[in-house]
């Protein structure tokens, strides 16, 4: 979606410096604002300078390509602005905070093992990911790059993927924990990514920043018990460490050849997942066992076909509904007088078909179909069970609203 610079100014109040997200990782001019649409949703800016882009059809193209990417693990870039000098991306707003401030500057507690375990492994599923769409190129990739989202769960950021053709200068972090081959000739490899991804390791492991030199001298010295986060009290498994510290010391490699692949990490960490309720107490969020449970509503066949984002099923659905709208949707019910629901839909579903998800949402903001289309799942989730209990009241021969 292309944003005006208006609407970009108007949602982080001008650029505020009260809007720099705290602990981004970003280094001015490159910086990361918090902000807020018209349409209430949250979003992150990055500002880039036009020296970073001086052509701007190469950027907005390249905006384009990482646009595509969709992912669970990711956070998603939903548009751009390039107007004048001005350079700017917009994605999803992730609201709790990077993995760097909750594991080098912690206020309530410092993430759990099995917290650390989740973070290593869904940030290679991100990456093996965009490996597998042509994307295999990460730019500084560091805890900063790694925030949490509503649910507590970590997700990588998007901006690293894009590619700055002006200074060469993909890594901020210090000399120390940059690829051995970055130095020699400036350029990402997916092998340095992995390297990248070595250090990320050390961090999750030891609580700090350790140069990867001497991170490898003790590994190599068998004084793993030596690395580990004295904050974690001895809480984890010294057998699941010993593989995370030789996972480590193969992403971190001299010769780019002998660093593992990212299918290789995620077979590799897949099995240390054995703990799926991870508790969130860093967050302020409690422990998914200890929230109210209820039990789960099945789906309608058209919120089924929604859920599968099958459009096939939704069209014949609805093809066999005759696009009838729903008698008594016009009647006056609790918050007023309604239209039918079948309207939106049927113009979102054309949408779709015609793989416009952005105009689809935009006219059905709050349409399944279309939020599930753009991985947009909590919301999507929500929806569709709103739309059960819609159903179920409809059978049960109560007023729709």
């Amino acid at each position: 979606m292309e944003f005006s610079l208006s609407e970009l100014k108007s949602a982080t109040n001008n650029f505020s410096s009260e809007n720099i997200v705290s602990e981004s990782g970003e280094k001015a001019p490159n910086v990361v604002y918090e902000g807020r649409l018209q349409n209430r949703w949250w979003i992150a800016v990055k500002k880039f300078t036009k020296m970073a882009w001086p052509d701007p059809k190469q950027f907005v193209e390249e905006a384009k390509e990482v646009g595509k990417l969709r992912h669970k693990r990711l956070t998603n870039l939903i548009g751009y602005c390039c107007d004048g000098d001005e350079r700017l991306l917009v994605a999803e707003f992730i609201p709790n905070e990077t993995l760097a401030k909750h594991l080098f500057h912690w206020e309530n507690q410092t993430p759990e093992w099995a917290m650390r375990l989740r973070v290593a492994f869904y940030t290679t599923e991100a990456l093996d990911y965009c490996s597998s769409e042509g994307r295999p190129q990460y730019h500084d990739l560091n805890a900063y790059r790694v925030l949490f989202d509503e649910n507590g769960d970590p997700r990588l950021s998007c901006f690293g993927l894009m590619k700055n053709s002006w200074d060469g200068k993909s890594y901020s972090t210090n000399l120390a924990y940059t690829p051995p081959e970055y130095l020699r000739n400036g350029r990402v490899t997916p092998e340095s990514v992995v390297f990248s991804f070595g250090t990320v390791l050390l961090d999750l492991l030891s609580g700090k920043h350790i140069p990867p030199t001497h991170a490898l001298d003790m590994i190599w010295g068998k004084n793993i018990l030596l690395l580990m986060d004295s904050h974690l009290e001895g809480n984890f498994s010294t057998e699941e460490a010993t593989v995370v510290f030789d996972l480590a010391s193969r992403c971190l490699q001299y010769q780019p050849r002998e660093r593992l692949k990212t299918k290789d990490l995620v077979s590799t960490l897949a099995p240390l997942q054995n703990k799926p309720n991870v508790p969130y107490v860093m967050l302020g969020i409690p422990k998914c066992e200890e929230a109210p449970s209820t039990p789960p509503h099945p789906l309608s066949p058209m919120g089924d076909a929604c859920s599968r984002m099958d459009l096939t099923a939704i069209h014949q659905f609805l093809v066999m509904q005759h696009y009838k709208d729903d008698e008594g949707t016009n009647e006056f019910i609790d918050v007023g007088t309604m239209i039918s629901p079948t309207v939106h839909a049927r113009r979102s579903l054309c949408y779709l078909m015609c793989d416009h998800p952005d105009a689809a949402l935009r006219d059905a903001m709050r349409t399944a179909v279309a939020l599930a289309k753009l991985n947009i799942h909590k919301d999507a989730t929500d929806m569709l069970n709103e739309a059960a209990m819609l159903e179920e009241k409809k059978q049960r021969g109560g007023k729709l609203s």
